[in-house]
């Protein structure tokens, strides 16, 4: 009987604490939660205040474009191009450099050979056209995500470094990332993860950004690569200046 009463007291001892400590962890998850969903609308904020005053001070620039395409790690073609805005809001390009001419294959082969390269022509068409959905990110675009509840954040490094996620950016199933750092509240990298016209034909992209001097946030090297065809595009913009 002795035993009985001490257990239940030990029971009804417990309960209340279990009971506390439940609560407790409750308590502290939802908390970690608005703090975690406050410093992810933050985060946006501040990531959205910098794209739109970068979009809008880019436009005062003229820049050298030079894009080095590559085909199974062998390189086939480097380019470069004068980019500045118009007076239509529209980036303008004029070429500087023109790429070699490819050496022409005779018979069979060649035909064979002109067919590859007019379908592999198409489809970096297609990436390219695919990767302006994403570089430059779209502010727009990233609130549309947030509002969507598609956002997320991930710690990087503590105090330093944050990484934002967007799903469903512009295609089911797609992701725009992009590094911010806290030190100066400015993008550092930006990743998609896409596809072309199907999931079958992964596209994925890589930007390091650069900071000019005051402070306009730019893509100073963007890395396409589609694995699947072997080929890959890297764009490097430099040499940026004022336009007169």
């Amino acid at each position: 009987m002795t035993i009985a009463k001490s257990s239940f007291l030990a029971l009804t001892i417990c309960f209340p604490a279990a009971l506390g400590s439940t609560t407790e962890n409750a308590f502290l998850a939802e908390a970690g939660s608005e703090q975690s969903s406050e410093n992810l609308n933050q985060r946006v904020g501040e990531l959205v205040a910098n794209l739109r005053k970068s979009r809008e001070a880019i436009k005062k620039y003229e820049w050298i474009e030079t894009t080095t395409v590559s085909l199974n790690g062998e390189q086939k073609a480097q380019f470069e191009k004068r980019c500045y805005y118009g007076a239509d809001g529209k980036v303008e390009k004029v070429m500087m450099t023109q790429p070699a001419p490819p050496e022409r294959k005779r018979g069979l082969r060649g035909l064979i050979a002109e067919k590859k390269k007019a379908e592999l022509s198409d489809e970096m068409k297609q990436a390219v056209e695919t990767l302006h959905q994403y570089v430059p990110p779209a502010h727009d675009q990233i609130e549309a995500c947030k509002a969507a509840g598609n956002a997320s954040i991930d710690v990087v490094d503590p105090g330093k470094r944050v990484r934002l996620n967007f799903k469903d950016y512009k295609m089911p199933g797609d992701k725009l990332s992009i590094e911010v750092d806290l030190t100066n509240n400015r993008p550092a990298t930006l990743a998609v993860a896409s596809y072309l016209d199907t999931p079958a034909k992964p596209l994925n992209c890589n930007v390091t950004f650069g900071t000019l001097d005051d402070g306009t946030t730019y893509a100073e090297e963007t890395t396409l690569n589609l694995e699947k065809q072997g080929v890959r595009v890297v764009v490097e913009n430099s040499g940026y200046r004022k336009q007169p």
